[in-house]
């Protein structure tokens, strides 16, 4: 169990915390003190306390822009804590997804979060009338997994062209056919309730018990026998 007294404070009492989505997007930077973390533990919505205004806050009080928690984890010498929460709407107060949005691109992987997310939404509001995603998501897990197969069909005839030819355009195709593929596979993950960090933690489980040491267990030894004697015969 997590102990908010085995943390290192400063000597305001504070610790800084990071909040990053399950898919490994950097979300915002604040401060917790004891209670913060106690709140956030018992709550299980990420509360904070504000410098400014000296006192608690959990964010999304207000906007309803909540942080679920989904875990807690203090760097090597506890001094800081690394918080993992499912972000509900955006989490910067510019309306941003991510504080750290003003200059340069999202990462690629923990874009697939916010692509989730949106595909969540689509899934809530599936109908016949509405965009190619949600009329997928109408027609049910079926006409889903048709697609994937499809998409991995047009995959992997694009990688066999590539292969015979590495040509810019061959490479584009592929890449093309591969973007399909993973955004068909996540339509048909989601629609199950599931995402991409689901299967990922799969295949982190199978490298671990794979990677873990095999004991084997040595035989025990036969009794010998003592010098000038014979085992009797039955």
């Amino acid at each position: 169990m997590f102990d908010p007294e085995s943390l290192s404070y400063d000597a305001q009492g504070l610790i800084p915390a990071i909040v990053q989505t399950p898919a490994g997007e950097v979300r915002m930077l604040a401060w917790m003190n004891r209670e913060a973390v106690e709140k956030t533990l018992a709550s299980r919505r990420v509360t904070f306390w504000s410098r400014s205004r000296r006192k608690l806050w959990t964010k999304g009080e207000e906007s309803g822009h909540v942080l679920r928690l989904c875990g807690l984890s203090p760097d090597c010498d506890r001094d800081a804590l690394l918080v993992t929460a499912e972000p509900e709407g955006p989490t910067c107060h510019t309306g941003s997804p991510s504080c750290f949005d003003g200059e340069g691109a999202t990462a690629p992987l923990p874009w697939l979060g916010r692509l989730e997310a949106l595909l969540q939404e689509r899934k809530a509001s599936a109908s016949m009338e509405g965009s190619y995603t949600q009329k997928l998501f109408a027609r049910g897990p079926g006409r889903i997994a048709k697609k994937v197969v499809e998409e991995a069909g047009e995959a992997a005839l694009a990688a066999q062209k590539l292969d015979h030819a590495r040509t810019p355009g061959h490479r584009t195709d592929f890449l093309e056919e591969a973007a399909d593929l993973l955004f068909h596979l996540e339509l048909l993950l989601v629609s199950q309730g599931l995402g991409l960090a689901d299967a990922v933690a799969v295949l982190q489980r199978r490298h671990v018990e794979r990677a873990a040491p095999v004991l084997v267990k040595s035989r025990p030894e036969a009794p010998q026998s003592k010098p000038g004697t014979r085992k009797p015969k039955t």
